[in-house]
This record gives C-alpha cells, sequence and structure tokens, in this order.
C-alpha cells in the first residue's frame, strides 16, 4: 500500500516539475517574441520620427507624398509630440484624455522613450513612443492564460478529489457493512454455543473467557455497522471511554510498555458514540505501540480547554518526519511490511466526519517520538 502512495506522490512531483518547465520555456519564448517586437516598433518610430522632422523642415524640393507616407503609416503605436518644455504638440494613435497626457509623458521620459526632433538649432521638439497595443497584450496574455489554466487546473483537482473521496467513502461504507454482515453468523453461532458450555460444569473455567472473546466480537461487529451511517451520540464522561478502553488493551500488550494516563479530577463531558471512540484510542493506541516496537512508554492525556477538550497520545517510538504529518491519516499509508494503513483513517473518519473533531499529528521528531492530538467539542466539565 505505501509503494502505491510514494509512486503516486511521485507521479504528481513528476506532473508538476513538467507542468512548470513548460510555463517557464513558454514565458520564455513569449518574452523573446516581445521583445523583439518592442526592438522593431523601436526601429519605426525612428523612421516615423525622421520622417516627422523632413516633413516640418521640408522645403519645395522635398517628396511630401512619400514621407505623408511613412507618417500615415503607423496606425498602431501611441505617439506624442512635445516643444522642449514637453507641451503637447499633437498625438498620434493615443485614446488617453489630454488630462492624461502629461503622466503618460512623464512615465515614458522615465522609461527612456524619447527621440530627439531637432528642428533648428533653437528649436528642439520630443517625440515620446509607447507600446502598441499588440506588444501589451504579447507581454501579458500568457500570464492571464496561465492563470486561467491554473483556474481550471484547481477546480479540476477538487472535482477529482471529491469523486475520490466518494469513492474512498463507498469503499468505506462497503467493505465495513460487509464485515458486520459476514461476523454476525460466527456471533450468533458462538453465543449459542456459549450457552450450551454454561450447562456443562465441567466448561465452567473456560466460559470466561470465552464470554470475553465473543462479547468483542459483538462490539467489533457493532462498530462496523455504525460505518456509513450517522451514529447515535450521547452525552458521556470521556474519562470512563478512556478508562474502559485503555483497560482491554493493557491486557494485550507487552509488559515493557509503560502505560500513563492523566486524567482531570473533574467530569468531563462530551457527546460521542462510546464504541466508535474506544475504537479510536485502540488504533491511536496500537499504532504508538507498533512505533515503539513493543518497548517504550505511551502517556494518554485528557485536558478540558473552553470549548474543546484535547486528548495526546504521547509515544516515545521512532518518530516520523513532518512531511508525514498528514500522510499518516491517509487510507493506505503505512510503514510496516503487512500493514493495510487503515487504522489511523478510520480514526480520523469518526472523529472529523461522526463527532465534528479534528485529530493530527501535533509534534514528532525521529528517535524521540510522536504526539497525536484529538480534539472533540466539550459539552460540560464539573465535579462530581
Amino acid at each position: 500500500m505505501n509503494i502505491k502512495l510514494q509512486t503516486s506522490d511521485t507521479f504528481r512531483y513528476v506532473f508538476l516539475i513538467c507542468a512548470s518547465v513548460i510555463v517557464m520555456v513558454s514565458l520564455f519564448f513569449m518574452q523573446r517574441m516581445a521583445d523583439e517586437l518592442a526592438i522593431e516598433e523601436k526601429r519605426k518610430i525612428e523612421v516615423w520620427a525622421e520622417a516627422t522632422t523632413l516633413f516640418i523642415t521640408a522645403d519645395e524640393n522635398t517628396d511630401i507624398d512619400f514621407i505623408s507616407g511613412i507618417i500615415e503609416g503607423n496606425t498602431t503605436i501611441p505617439v506624442y509630440m512635445t516643444d522642449d518644455k514637453d507641451s503637447v504638440l499633437f498625438v498620434r494613435n493615443v485614446s488617453k484624455k489630454p488630462q492624461a497626457y502629461a503622466r503618460a509623458i512623464e512615465r515614458l521620459k522615465e522609461a527612456g522613450n524619447r527621440i530627439e526632433v531637432m528642428i533648428s538649432p533653437d528649436d528642439m521638439q520630443y517625440i515620446y513612443y509607447d507600446d502598441s497595443h499588440l506588444l501589451r497584450m504579447l507581454q501579458y496574455y500568457p500570464y492571464v492564460q496561465y492563470a486561467v489554466i491554473a483556474l481550471f487546473l484547481c477546480v479540476a483537482f477538487v472535482a477529482f478529489a471529491s469523486i475520490k473521496n466518494a469513492e474512498q467513502n463507498k469503499v468505506w461504507v462497503g467493505l465495513s457493512k460487509e464485515t458486520a454482515h459476514q461476523l454476525g453468523t460466527p456471533i450468533s453461532s458462538l453465543l449459542a454455543w456459549t450457552e450450551l458450555l454454561k450447562m456443562n460444569n465441567d466448561s465452567a473455567k473456560y466460559l470466561p473467557e470465552i464470554v470475553k472473546d465473543v462479547e468483542r466480537l459483538h462490539m467489533i461487529a457493532e462498530r462496523f455497522s455504525k460505518i456509513g451511517s450517522q451514529p447515535e451520540l450521547l452525552t458521556t464522561d470521556l474519562r470512563e471511554t478512556l478508562r474502559h478502553a485503555m483497560r482491554y488493551m493493557e491486557g494485550r500488550i507487552s509488559k515493557q510498555v509503560d502505560l500513563e494516563m492523566k486524567l482531570p479530577e473533574v467530569c468531563v463531558y462530551c457527546n460521542i458514540n462510546t464504541p466508535l471512540m474506544e475504537w479510536v484510542v485502540e488504533n491511536i493506541v496500537k499504532n504508538a505501540i507498533d512505533a515503539m516496537e513493543g518497548k517504550g512508554k505511551l502517556c494518554v492525556q485528557l485536558t478540558p480547554k473552553e470549548k474543546i477538550v484535547v486528548l495526546d497520545f504521547i509515544d516515545t517510538g521512532r518518530g516520523i518526519t513532518h512531511r508525514e504529518f498528514k500522510k499518516v491519516f491517509r487510507p493506505g499509508y503505512t510503514t510496516k511490511q503487512r500493514g493495510w494503513g487503515l487504522g489511523l483513517s478510520l480514526v480520523r473518519r469518526i472523529v472529523e466526519e461522526y463527532h465534528k473533531g479534528k485529530v493530527y499529528v501535533k509534534q514528532s521528531e525521529i528517535g524521540v517520538g510522536t504526539t497525536i492530538r484529538v480534539e472533540l467539542p466539550l459539552s460540560s466539565v464539573y465535579k462530581k
């Protein structure tokens, strides 16, 4: 399972890298085209300025028609012709209002888009030129295009993620219902056999353990049957739920694991489904014990806040990297060779979807340990 997730992540990174390279190469060529067009426009405006100068200083031997043709040929590049004090004499291909001429001329002067026109030794005029509409489009269009593409990809990604989550939910529900159904028949049969064994006095010493296991199977079937439907939430003292779940775990883990519970002296009431919340505790505890490889310390700490109750599971296991903080809750993610990676995924589903809480890795350090935090809405706190 973990290999598949790593492959998926690798594919995602490769896709992002390829997309980034395509965007950068495209931007490079578009910018190169814009630069070449800007150079070409500068050449044209220089020719236009020369023609304008000739037109202004023309005598009877000047071919006015030819010069006029050059001047009239500029239909795209905005130009402002001013005197030596930057007072506008005339404009061409300019859509701005006269009130905006001064600001435009100041901007073009700072950009260096100015050509000197010497009418006479005592008469200097200037031609200020701006980028054509085509050049501006060429400069800005790629960014607009990529923004639209990025928006489309985001919408597609969200839609794909929603569809994927819906499919995962169907798998979860189907698996849970089928598991509950398959467990139902042998549990009913075992219950009948236990009743028969009770009638046989010789088997009385085995009955308590058999009854415990049958009740455990019944509880597991009940838990799975609740997945996929909204479970009933009852106001419950969370301390009792923790105690019951931890008592069950204490008899089934290595004696080299030191279990510690830090519970408040006051009652901590939350609206929970007890079987499902015990399942959350058991899964997190099992995950912590696996991380400690059956040896270490696990502290379960319950702390009521203003509007929530915080439940921390602090282990001394091998720890995880920061990039794995969210991955550990994804279905199929596991570091064990024979693991299915469903435990913490199920925890998140129960806490967040059914109890409107939060579960996340609060902190972790390689070789030191991990803290998993569960936050649940708080109903009330009071002393008995």
